[in-house]
C-alpha cells in the first residue's frame, strides 16, 4: 500500500462516513507504513487516534483490504517528532480544561452562575420533589443510576434553579472536577467559532475533558445539523467514559420539533422529569421564603396578612413573574413610605395582575361547581328547580359574574336561555347565604381556589 493509494481510498471513505466527519476525522489522518499484516497511521493527538480506531477502523480497514488484502489490522500514532509539539500544544489547549481544579470552573464556565440559585434557596412541593430528589443526587458527585439527568418543563418552574444549585454544590464540595455549565447557545457558538477558526480538536478536547457537562435550554439546537452531530458526539464520548450530564429543555426530549431521532433517542436514555407549574401552596411558600430574604434590605416594612396568599392565588402562571412582583411591592412601599396592605398591592401590581389573569370560562365554572356538588351537568344548567339542583346552580351563576367578564344575559343564556333577572337573583341569594351559611361560604372558597389554579 502507498501514499497514492490511501489518496484513493480517503475519497471513498468520504462518502462512506460523510463530508463532516470525513473533514474532522478522516482527513487528518497519515498513511506512513505498512508490514506484518498492520497499516501504521500518523494523527495529531492521542485523542483524535482513539477515537478513529473506536468508531472508523472498520469501515477503513475495508476500504484498505480493497488495496492490501494481506493488511488485517489498523494502528494509529502520534509521529514521535510532532509528539513533542504536540506535547506542548496539548498542555497550552488543555491548560483552560484543568484551571477549574484551582479556580472552580470559572474558565470554562461561559455562563455565569447565579449565586441566589442555590438548594437552599429552593423551595421544594409536589410539582418539584422529583427533580429537586435527582438534582440533589446528582450533586453529590458521586455515581448514579441514570445518565443524563434531562430536566424539562415551562419558564419559571425552577430548571436553571436546579441546574445552578448543581453546579454551585458540586464546586464546593468537589472543587477537583471540571463542571462545565452553559447554554445550548452557548455550545453552539463554540462549536461554529472552532469551524470558522479551524480549531475543531481544541473544542473536542475541550469538552470531552470535563467531569460534569450541563447544558441549559437544548431546544435551541434543534433544526442545526452539524451543531446536533457535535453534542450527538460530546454526548457519547462523556457517557462512555462515565462522565456526568445534566440537560434541561423546555419540553421533553420526544416532543422537541426538529432535534434528530439518535440525539432524541440519547436524551430519553436517563433519567427524564417533569416540573409541573406550581400549585397555590408551592406559590405561597416560594413567597413567604423571599419576603424572609426581601426583609433584609426592608427591615422596617410590615405586609398585612393576606396579601401573600392573594399574590399567590392570582399569580399562578410563572415564578419569575411572581417573584418580580414581591421585588416591586417592597421597593414601592419603601419609596412611597406606605405599609404592605391590599389596597397598595393592587395599585402598585395593577399591570401585573391583568397580564396574569387566567381567563376562566362559564364552561369550566359550571363543570367544577356540578363535579363538587356530584350531580349531572345537564341537571345543574337544566329546567328542574329541585334544592338539590337549585342551589348549585346559583353558586355557579355566583361564581361566573364575580370570575368572568360574561354579562348577566350572556350568563342567563349558558343557563338553558334564562333570564337575566334570574341570574341576579341568583347572585344576590349566594351574596346573602354566603355571610349566614358557614358551608357556603367554604364552598364558594374552595371552589374559587380550584378554578384559579
Amino acid at each position: 500500500m502507498t501514499d497514492e493509494m490511501w489518496g484513493q481510498l480517503r475519497q471513498r471513505l468520504r462518502r462512506t462516513v460523510g463530508q463532516n466527519n470525513y473533514t474532522t476525522w478522516i482527513e487528518p489522518i497519515r498513511f506512513r507504513s505498512a508490514a506484518d499484516g498492520v497499516a501504521l497511521f500518523d494523527v495529531p493527538t492521542n485523542f483524535l487516534g482513539n477515537y478513529v480506531n473506536q468508531n472508523f477502523a472498520e469501515a477503513i480497514l475495508h476500504e484498505v483490504n480493497t488495496a492490501a488484502p494481506d493488511i488485517r489490522r489498523l494502528k494509529f500514532a502520534v509521529p514521535a517528532s510532532v509528539a513533542v509539539t504536540a506535547g506542548a500544544q496539548e498542555e497550552t489547549a488543555m491548560a483552560p480544561a484543568e484551571r477549574p481544579r484551582t479556580t472552580h470552573g470559572t474558565a470554562l464556565t461561559t455562563a455565569p452562575l447565579d449565586k441566589r440559585f442555590t438548594f437552599e434557596t429552593f423551595v421544594v412541593g409536589k410539582p418539584n420533589e422529583l427533580a429537586h430528589a435527582a438534582a440533589k443526587r446528582v450533586a453529590e458527585g458521586g455515581p448514579v443510576t441514570f445518565n443524563p439527568l434531562f430536566l424539562y418543563g415551562g419558564v419559571g418552574l425552577g430548571k436553571t434553579h436546579l441546574m445552578h444549585a448543581i453546579a454551585h454544590e458540586l464546586r464546593q464540595s468537589k472543587p477537583g472536577m471540571n463542571v462545565l455549565y452553559l447554554s445550548a447557545e452557548q455550545f453552539m457558538y463554540r462549536f461554529v467559532q472552532a469551524l470558522r477558526d479551524r480549531k475543531m480538536m481544541d473544542f473536542k478536547e475541550i469538552f470531552r475533558s470535563v467531569d460534569v457537562l450541563m447544558v441549559d435550554d437544548v431546544q435551541f439546537i434543534a433544526g442545526k445539523g452539524s451543531t446536533q452531530e457535535e453534542f450527538f458526539h460530546t454526548f457519547n464520548a462523556l457517557v462512555d467514559q462515565n462522565k456526568q450530564i445534566i440537560i434541561s429543555g423546555d419540553r421533553a426530549p420526544g416532543e422537541i420539533k426538529d432535534m434528530e431521532e439518535r440525539v432524541k433517542s440519547r436524551l430519553q436514555c436517563g433519567l427524564v422529569v417533569d416540573l409541573h407549574p406550581t400549585d397555590y401552596e408551592l406559590r405561597l411558600g416560594i413567597l413567604q421564603s423571599k419576603v424572609e430574604q426581601q426583609r433584609a434590605n426592608y427591615p422596617d416594612l410590615e405586609i398585612d396578612e393576606g396579601v401573600l396568599e392573594f399574590l399567590a392565588h392570582r399569580i399562578s402562571t410563572n415564578v419569575r413573574v411572581l417573584e418580580g412582583a414581591l421585588t416591586r411591592l417592597f421597593a414601592f412601599a419603601s419609596l412611597v413610605g406606605r405599609e404592605i396592605n391590599m389596597e397598595l398591592t393592587q395599585d402598585c401590581l395593577s399591570d401585573v395582575l391583568r397580564a396574569s389573569e387566567r381567563k376562566i370560562t362559564v364552561e369550566e365554572i359550571q363543570r367544577r361547581v356540578s363535579d363538587h356538588y356530584n350531580i349531572r351537568l345537564s341537571d345543574m344548567i337544566g329546567p328542574k328547580r329541585l334544592r338539590s339542583y337549585a342551589r348549585p346552580r346559583q353558586v355557579a351563576m355566583y361564581l361566573c359574574k364575580r370570575m368572568t367578564s360574561r354579562s348577566l344575559p350572556e350568563i342567563g343564556r349558558r343557563f338553558g336561555g334564562r333570564d337575566h333577572t334570574t341570574v341576579m337573583h341568583g347572585v344576590k341569594r349566594i351574596e346573602e347565604l354566603k355571610v349566614q351559611d358557614g358551608q357556603i361560604a367554604e364552598d364558594l372558597e374552595l371552589l374559587r381556589r380550584a378554578l384559579e389554579e
